[in-house]
């Protein structure tokens, strides 16, 4: 069946072909992905440390949406730190997942280009590695639609690999698939987060660590959405 997406028109009309190819990906490995990935916080300290800096940013009881939030890992963490928050994928196999493990989190089917929330909803967004399948020139829609259905003084946290060059997945654990993953610059996602009406809080950039099979560094954003 072919995905299908709202155009500018409200019609609805085919899906661009990056979102196809993620919701496929992620379809065919969800299952495999969960399980190696099952205890990924608990070998990331800093990682842990960050959210809960922005829990404490966005507020005891902040409405939160973990955009791209796979089987709900960082969501149940997000929950765990006192946010109401609510989780986003494009693949179904991998939200099935999610309700399966975190069956008080809602979790629903969409794409961060086109988020069912109106305009200052949110007192928060967390886009946790899933800005990494959106092209570049992609990037500049994807941030404003963030600014739109963040409230004034809502927070922004981003999290992706470091780097020029993607990186190809093919044929992982078996499965018949191949995407390419991006790596960006910081300052890259800093001044496209500038050019969407976002005022930057924090820059961190952590090192690979080889016992977990990194091999370039990691970066975590946290940007705001000014009050006025």
């Amino acid at each position: 069946m072919t995905d299908i997406t709202a155009s500018p028109s409200g019609a609805p009309g085919p899906a661009p072909a990056f979102l196809t190819a993620t919701r496929v990906f992620y379809d065919a490995v969800a299952e495999d992905y969960a399980e190696h990935f099952r205890e990924e916080l608990v070998s990331r300290p800093l990682e842990r440390a960050l959210l809960a800096v922005y829990a404490e940013l966005v507020g005891a009881g902040g409405r939160v949406a973990d955009l791209g939030c796979g089987p709900g890992r960082t969501t149940r963490r997000l929950a765990s730190l006192g946010l109401d928050v609510s989780g986003l994928d494009l693949s179904e196999s991998m939200l099935a997942i999610a309700r399966r493990e975190n069956p008080g989190i809602r979790f629903e089917h969409g794409s961060m280009l086109e988020l069912d929330f109106p305009d200052g909803a949110l007192a928060g967004a967390v886009s946790f590695y899933s800005t990494i399948h959106t092209p570049v020139d992609e990037l500049p829609a994807l941030f404003a639609e963030l600014h739109r259905v963040l409230a004034p003084g809502g927070h922004l946290l981003l999290a992706f690999q470091v780097g020029d060059e993607p990186r190809r997945h093919e044929h992982p654990w078996g499965r018949p698939v191949t995407l390419d993953f991006e790596r960006r610059r910081p300052e890259q996602m800093e001044k496209l987060l500038a050019g969407a009406g976002f005022a930057m809080l924090s820059r961190t950039v952590r090192e690979p660590d080889a016992d977990l099979a990194e091999k370039v560094p990691q970066a975590f954003l946290i940007a705001r959405r000014p009050s006025a």
